[in-house]
């Protein structure tokens, strides 16, 4: 269905090509799974199957790209779209309706199916979907979230045999992800249609994969197989995966049900730790990203710190001190239109600390932030961020209180080079010459001072978005959705990044769907739903008692509250001995 013989891409100006000799097919009925590190050519690829490179890229293509036997050289992606179905990974530049329903209706109206066929169909991916209740909702007041799935239902009307999808499940909530997904399954096993699919969340959608391709470095040859065999060897991988890895497992398990499977006797090796330690439901539970310590530690003087799981040290946030918090929120309403978007939200963010906001999509996480940073007037209640009102107060003074991270990172990044970005930055920011330039080195190595950000990867511009809100250094910094787009790698320096930035005693709210990163780095986790806060708590009492916000290891090796792999690995390190 989709073959690719010899495949080069170079784009103009570019010194090394995108990719380079690309033999791979994808047969009929298949969901291939797309994986490697940002930058590598993922997007490339993908958009050479539809026709959008070389046709409005630019650049040069040689080889031969075919998708149902149509040759992409030759035929434009407007000849191509009753077989190939694409949503990038951007869905605001995919619709060109106002509402939910008419853009689920426009690919067919091109089309020109006929009106009957044209209902029924809209009313079948409106269900699928989950979408029935936003059907008559301008699609500008939608959730990002809600947005990506509206992209994905307006290509499903028109029923195309291939599907192309970069990061399909970045901004959706577990629960919509697992029903796109379910989806997709759907299409691949009774219709037989052809999936390919680049994401980075691989503990979303590694299990469903028949076949996953590496592109392990930009230009490299990609490697193709079953999935067990690729993430035996590639350098992005899941949870599963590094769980599996470290206890030896073989055939390494793909799913949280293969991995329990097999995960008895590594359950009863960290049983043993109980006989040298605490237990960890007796202890203070903070996120337990990291290396634990041992709980035999001595405690440090009054007043002690928090303590995460297995001792590991976590800052006291002192929630009940009002004049040492970063931001206050008391009994918040937020009202949109004539959607009530926030409704009693009462919430203190003290310094050093780190929250992560989480909940389905819709459910007003966003609308947090963008309260906190003043982009949205409070209906009722109040909101303070360094002891004032950010509706009411100029941008030039808020900057150095609050930084906001969007979700588009495009809604930051004006200049035409990352270089002219960074210097612009650290002008606005009144930092030193450098700063933002420097941050960009530590978490995005290798880019080009002269490269444009539209040339970068979603992730790319992301992290890219990040080091301009962090050359200011905010007391309180936000971010919406700040792992979209990244590789395992880069989301590990973005860690360490903001693990450093909490120790330094700046305060982070992060709006996420990304359960490991809640894990690995939060202290706290607050889930909204419907605008109202359901729950707030320490990290590994809130999501080990959520089926839908456990991490993949905490599902593993329940009843016992392990979260992350470095976790078990040291535990498993202490049990061993030095060597």
């Amino acid at each position: 269905m989709i073959r690719f013989e010899n495949v080069s891409v170079t784009y103009d100006g570019a010194d090394t090509p995108a990719l380079a000799g690309v033999e791979l097919t994808v047969p009929e009925g298949e969901l291939a799974l797309l994986v490697g590190p940002s930058g590598v050519g993922k997007s490339t690829l993908l958009n050479a199957v539809c026709g959008l490179v070389p046709h409005f890229t630019g650049g040069t293509l040689t080889g031969r790209v075919t998708v149902a036997g149509r040759d992409t050289r030759t035929h434009k992606p407007r000849e191509l779209a009753d077989v190939v179905g694409t949503v990038g990974q951007d869905p605001l530049s995919h619709f060109v309706t106002d509402t939910v329903e008419d853009e689920l209706a426009y690919g067919m109206e091109s089309l020109g199916l006929p009106p009957d066929t044209m209902r029924r169909r809209v009313e079948e991916t409106l269900d699928l979907l989950g979408l029935a209740d936003l059907r008559e909702r301008p699609i500008a007041t939608l959730s990002g979230g809600q947005q990506q799935r509206v992209a994905i239902g307006s290509v499903l009307t028109t029923h195309p045999r291939v599907l192309v999808l970069d990061e399909p499940t970045s901004a959706l909530d577990p629960g919509a992800a697992e029903e796109v997904l379910a989806v997709l399954q759907r299409l691949v096993h009774d219709l037989g249609t052809t999936v390919l699919m680049a994401e980075h969340r691989l503990e979303r959608v590694v299990q469903y994969a028949d076949r996953v391709i590496l592109l392990a470095e930009r230009g490299a040859a990609p490697l193709m197989g079953a999935p067990a065999d690729i993430m035996a060897l590639s350098p992005v991988h899941p949870p599963v995966v590094a769980l599996g890895r470290l206890a030896g497992w073989d055939p390494l398990p793909l799913s949280v049900r293969d991995a329990r499977r097999g995960a008895g006797a590594l359950r009863d090796r960290l049983a043993a730790l109980h006989h040298h330690q605490a237990p960890p439901a007796m202890e203070e539970r903070g996120s337990g990203g990291g290396a634990p310590e041992t709980a035999t530690q001595a405690e440090p003087p009054a007043p002690p710190a928090k303590r995460g799981l297995f001792g590991r040290r976590r800052p006291q946030p002192r929630i009940e001190e009002s004049d040492t918090s970063v931001a206050e929120i008391s009994a918040l309403g937020v009202r949109r239109d004539r959607v009530e978007a926030l409704r009693q939200v009462t919430l203190t963010v003290s310094p050093g600390e780190t929250i992560a906001l989480m909940g389905r999509n819709g459910a007003g996480k966003s609308t947090l932030l963008s309260t906190l940073v003043g982009l949205v007037e409070p209906t009722s209640g109040s909101v303070r961020v360094g002891g004032l009102p950010p509706h009411r107060t100029p941008p030039r003074e808020m900057v150095r209180r609050v930084g906001l991270v969007p979700q588009e990172p495009r809604d930051l990044l004006y200049a035409d080079t990352v270089a002219a970005e960074c210097t612009a930055a650290d002008h606005d920011a009144g930092a030193p010459d450098g700063t933002c330039r420097a941050l960009v080195g530590e978490l995005l190595p290798g880019v080009p001072d002269d490269t444009h950000p539209r040339d970068l990867s979603e992730g790319q511009r992301l992290t890219l978005a990040l080091a301009v809100v962090l050359s200011a250094r905010p007391p309180l910094l936000l971010l919406d959705e700040p792992t979209r787009g990244l590789d395992y790698a880069a989301k590990s320096r973005l860690v360490t990044r903001l693990r450093a930035l909490a120790a330094d005693g700046h305060a982070i709210v992060m709006a996420t769907h990304d359960v490991e990163l809640a894990a690995e780095l939060a202290h706290r986790v607050v889930i909204l739903a419907d605008g109202e806060v359901v729950a707030d708590g320490p990290t590994a009492e809130v999501v080990v008692s959520s089926p839908a916000f456990a991490p993949q290891v905490a599902k593993i090796l329940a009843p016992q509250e392990w979260l992350t792999v470095p976790q078990v690995a040291d535990a498993l390190a202490t049990l061993e001995g030095p060597a």
